[in-house]
């Protein structure tokens, strides 16, 4: 793929990342994606055209509103920066790592991932930055996944043994969240993070379910020591569970074989 197209494909993924961030906020603030233009939370004034460019507005503008001069929100170039990142990728090496030779799953299994990966940082979003996981997210992409899931079994692709252990992930992922959630009282990990291990379960089946649990809950308790330490937190205070429970989907995703060969391997278990 040429410097050019990448750079062109790049730039998609920034307005895709940049669109992402509209449903994010207009949603968590109880209007419409589609009412009007964008405008400043912080004083409403309307944003120009010239204002929103995806991340290029946020860099010229030294990350600050041109009328109020208070900070916006580093969610913006994150989201978009993790938006035309997964996109990239996804265009590079995901949709030809991720088909089926299978017609016409050569096309739709690529677009399912692309799909689940939008997913994931739409909730990142979500929950990093307002700390909810919105039923209607988590239920939308269950839902497409059981679909393409059950499409796999009932088209011979996929064993019917194998789709009970997908469904069976799904329960159990649910399940053990649940756990956590119950003993925390809810501070180690909300009702929004059990229903997403659900759909991991769904997306991951039971051995890379493991690997992405182990790793987001690793990566969340390195992230609160350091937050601790760098006292951006205090003891006790939670953080957004959910971003790491979807950047663990996307690692066990890409090497949670190896990672659990890797670790069955240690502990002397047969494969």
């Amino acid at each position: 793929m040429g410097g050019l197209a990448s750079w062109g494909l790049f730039g998609v993924g920034l307005i895709l990342g940049s669109f992402i961030n509209v449903v994010v906020f207009r949603t968590v603030h109880g209007f419409s994606p589609w009412a009007g233009r964008s405008f400043c939370p912080k004083c409403k004034h309307k944003i120009n055209w010239y204002d929103n460019i995806p991340l290029l507005s946020f860099v010229l503008l030294w990350g600050k509103c041109r009328y109020c001069k208070q900070s916006i929100s580093l969610q913006y170039p994150v989201i978009e920066l993790l938006t035309a990142n997964l996109l990239l990728w996804w265009y590079v090496v995901g949709r030809l790592a991720f088909r089926l030779a299978e017609q016409p799953y050569s096309v739709i299994q690529p677009g399912f991932w692309l799909v689940v990966g939008l997913g994931l940082v739409l909730l990142t979003g979500f929950d990093l930055f307002y700390g909810v996981l919105p039923d209607f997210v988590i239920g939308l992409l269950g839902g497409i996944t059981l679909i393409y899931r059950l499409s796999l079994a009932v088209t011979g692709i996929m064993r019917w043994p194998d789709w009970w252990g997908f469904v069976g992930a799904g329960l159990a992922g649910a399940a053990a969240l649940a756990a956590g959630a119950v003993v925390t009282r809810g501070r180690g990990m909300g009702w929004g993070d059990v229903k997403l291990a659900g759909v991991m379960g769904l997306i991951l089946g039971p051995s890379k379910l493991l690997v992405a649990v182990a790793v987001a809950v690793l990566t969340g308790a390195a992230a609160a020591v350091i937050l601790v330490a760098i006292r951006r937190k205090r003891w006790g205070q939670t953080i957004p569970f959910g971003p790491f429970l979807a950047g663990s989907t996307l690692v066990a995703l890409l090497w949670g074989e190896k990672i659990w060969r890797w670790y069955g391997g240690l502990l002397g278990l047969p494969f």
